[in-house]
């Protein structure tokens, strides 16, 4: 598949492409004419080139009332080790700096496609898009948003791919605070995130020390997250959305992992997956159009009966199901009692391995609540816990709690 240039495609800021590129040619990251985002092996040492290295700002429009939103370009690390660059949105509230600055929330994004052109950062929903963004500003908190690696930027888009997601992530949050360091950006940070966001908000727990150490990670707050991927994957086939995220996922890792994805699915699904994975999920809207391709896909679209139990997928899918956190981050889970995407059980049993493990864990079921309208219902109720997290004060559980 050929990628386009680095650029927005829903919203117009060509001047920033230009400057864009013309950091990046400086920085070393690219040569004149290449593709943005694309790894070059002769990165200059030093700080400009290390890992959260914001590389360009340019204001993006709109921005809640009396804030300063920003779309970044930053550089990262891709899954070899490479660097890559990732683009993403950093929002700045209004008003003096605090005594003791101003901390960070990294907000990691639901699924919104596999493609460049499926970058939030473009989207015209972007402020909409992140759950409590108009609380987190009200207390003084800076937010960074990520796109995660090929989306907004030419390149593969690792679907679920925790340690690409986590890495961009912590890599947001050390740009982010470049950006505002006049605004008193600190250290401490909290991550949240929904769905494939709750997975990246868990892989970021996993990697914060090794990968940031300079960075304290105070608590995560995951909304329905995709933890278990086999058990989410193979239990979801019969609905339109699991059947979209399994056709992402086997799209996504076909390509970043060389995964043969032709040996687990029926040649006539080829072309039904290849046109979900070329479409963006950014409205209700846009899930209601997918609709008519998903039904295109019949359990029968897979080829073999144990996916999950077949190698290579049987591997990677265990790779990127993400494991226990240190028991000294704190979680806070949010799942609906109604999803039937990402299912009560798994993120249960997932809430019962971290409290096995020593964490403190706070685990909300909201009745009658969907997959979709989870992270906005659970936002007032995480949004206090992490409140609480950068205050100081003790982690509340309810581990013992049935």
């Amino acid at each position: 598949m050929m990628h386009r240039p680095w650029r927005p495609i829903r919203q117009p800021a060509f001047a920033f492409v230009r400057l864009l590129a013309t950091a990046m040619i400086a920085c070393g990251l690219i040569g004149g004419g290449e593709a943005l985002a694309q790894p070059v092996p002769q990165l200059r040492s030093g700080a400009r080139t290390a890992p959260g290295t914001l590389l360009d700002a340019q204001p993006l429009a709109n921005a809640p009332d009396g804030t300063s939103a920003y779309r970044v370009l930053y550089r990262s690390t891709g899954l070899r080790g490479e660097p890559i660059a990732v683009s993403g949105a950093v929002i700045v509230p209004a008003g003096p700096i605090p005594p003791g600055g101003r901390p960070v929330v990294a907000w990691a994004h639901p699924t919104t496609g596999v493609v460049d052109k499926c970058a939030p950062s473009l989207a015209r929903v972007l402020y909409r898009s992140i759950q409590g963004l108009q609380e987190m500003l009200a207390r003084g908190y800076i937010v960074a948003a990520t796109d995660y690696p090929g989306l907004g930027t030419p390149g593969l888009h690792p679907y679920l791919v925790g340690i690409s997601e986590g890495r961009a992530v912590l890599d947001s949050v050390r740009a982010a605070r470049q950006l505002a360091g006049s605004s008193g950006a600190t250290n401490a940070f909290a991550v949240c995130g929904h769905s494939q966001g709750g997975h990246a908000a868990l892989f970021t727990g996993l990697l914060a020390h090794g990968y940031a150490p300079e960075l304290t990670l105070v608590g995560v707050a995951a909304a329905a997250p995709a933890t278990e991927l086999a058990t989410l994957m193979m239990a979801d086939l019969d609905t339109s959305g699991g059947k979209n995220l399994t056709a992402m996922t086997l799209w996504s890792w076909s390509q970043v992992y060389g995964a043969p994805m032709t040996k687990v699915v029926a040649p006539a699904a080829l072309p039904v997956i290849d046109e979900l994975a070329n479409d963006c999920l950014e409205t209700l809207i846009d899930v209601l159009e997918r609709r008519g391709p998903s039904r295109a896909l019949d359990r029968s679209f897979l080829s073999v009966d144990d996916l999950a139990g077949r190698e290579p997928w049987r591997s990677l899918l265990a790779r990127n199901t993400p494991g226990t956190l240190p028991p000294r981050i704190p979680v806070i889970l949010a799942q609906g009692a109604a999803d039937t995407l990402v299912l009560p059980r798994v993120t249960s049993d997932y809430r019962m391995r971290l409290c096995l493990a020593g964490s403190r864990v706070q685990f909300d079921l909201v009745p009658g609540v969907g997959h979709l309208s989870i992270a906005k219902d659970a936002a007032p109720t995480a949004l206090d816990w992490i409140g609480d997290r950068f205050a100081g004060e003790p982690a509340p559980s309810n581990c013992g709690a049935q």
